[in-house]
């Protein structure tokens, strides 16, 4: 990771986005996650009091009749189906509300979905990896404001997860410990790289941090995944989504964007040894809520720079206030 601190105080007079001001209704006719609403594929939503989740109109993961393997003839290209599952998930009824905005309750709400949607999903014997995610804001392509995440649960463990588990089963191999729970034992110890905090669950700026803001969310007491979670530790994950989201949104008062998302354990029957749940935060903004960082150049052909420090990230996080900037 290349860090280059100085770099924000360059001149700039790059693309500057306008911040998003509008204010949303908390039901609009026209979205197609409102409860009662039509949606774009045709089906109509009920009138759902809490969370609701549905399968995805217009799904990415659907083998389509005929798609066999294949491979070339010198065996350099391969390619398969991949079937699997995707569902949308309606945090509120609400449209006009964010994570950030709602309170303790709605956020557990949703972690409570989570929980259920890994469990259902990972009792289908085709799948064997459940993958949540939440794109937030139209810088993040998130093609409607209505509270929502998604969920893409498929056959094959995608790469990013698989490198994740190669290595905490190596350091689990030779150290008889988790790797993150070994990581966390660091920070605590630092302090330098934290933001918040609870009983249960630690955010900070990982020391490899590749975006500006980026937070990665760890459990105090090592735990797989949402199916084993204590009533303590869905409270303490709740609470610790709210504290990122509401410090996201207050450091350039502003929606912050963001692509946000849960790693654990996979659903393949199989036992992953010191594998920990955690979750991650990547946030494009960097120096306010109209500039943002690009992946361009040095990141897309060399590897990761990032224009401001992880301590510095921290601090900044760190030094925000715990009540949303719109509730003061």
């Amino acid at each position: 990771m290349l860090v280059s601190a100085g770099r924000t105080r360059r001149p700039w007079r790059g693309l500057v986005e306008s911040p998003a001001t509008e204010t949303r209704p908390s039901h609009d006719p026209e979205c197609y996650l409102c409860p009662g609403n039509q949606r774009a594929g045709g089906a109509k939503n009920p009138d759902y009091a809490g969370t609701f989740g549905f399968d995805n109109d217009f799904a990415a993961l659907d083998a389509q009749p005929g798609c066999d393997d294949h491979e070339s003839t010198t065996g350099l290209l391969v390619s398969r189906p991949e079937p699997g599952i995707c569902r949308v998930l309606c945090f509120s009824p609400r449209h006009d509300l964010t994570l950030a905005e709602m309170d303790h309750a709605g956020v557990l709400a949703v972690i409570d979905l989570w929980t259920e949607e890994y469990r259902n999903l990972g009792n289908n014997p085709a799948i064997n990896h459940v993958q949540i995610f939440e794109n937030k804001g139209e810088l993040m392509g998130c093609s409607n404001p209505h509270p929502h995440g998604q969920v893409w649960a498929q056959r094959s463990i995608p790469d990013l997860p698989a490198r994740e588990l190669q290595k905490t089963a190596e350091y689990f191999e030779r150290n008889r410990r988790p790797l993150l729970g070994d990581y966390l034992q660091h920070e605590l110890q630092a302090e330098s790289r934290l933001v918040c905090h609870n009983d249960e669950f630690v955010a900070l700026v990982p020391f490899w941090a590749v975006w500006p803001f980026e937070i990665l969310v760890l459990p105090r007491k090592q735990v797989g995944s949402l199916q084993e979670f204590s009533e303590s530790q869905r409270d303490g994950l709740a609470d610790i989504v709210r504290q990122v989201t509401v410090r996201y949104d207050n450091l350039f008062q502003t929606s912050f964007p963001y692509s946000s998302g849960i790693h654990q354990n996979p659903t393949d029957g199989a036992e992953h040894h010191g594998f920990t749940f955690h979750m991650h935060f990547f946030p494009p903004l960097l120096r306010s809520a109209t500039v943002r960082k690009f992946m361009v150049g040095y990141e897309m052909l060399a590897g990761p720079q990032r224009d401001i420090s992880p301590e510095s990230a921290a601090q900044l996080l760190r030094s925000q206030h715990n009540t949303h900037f719109r509730q003061v």
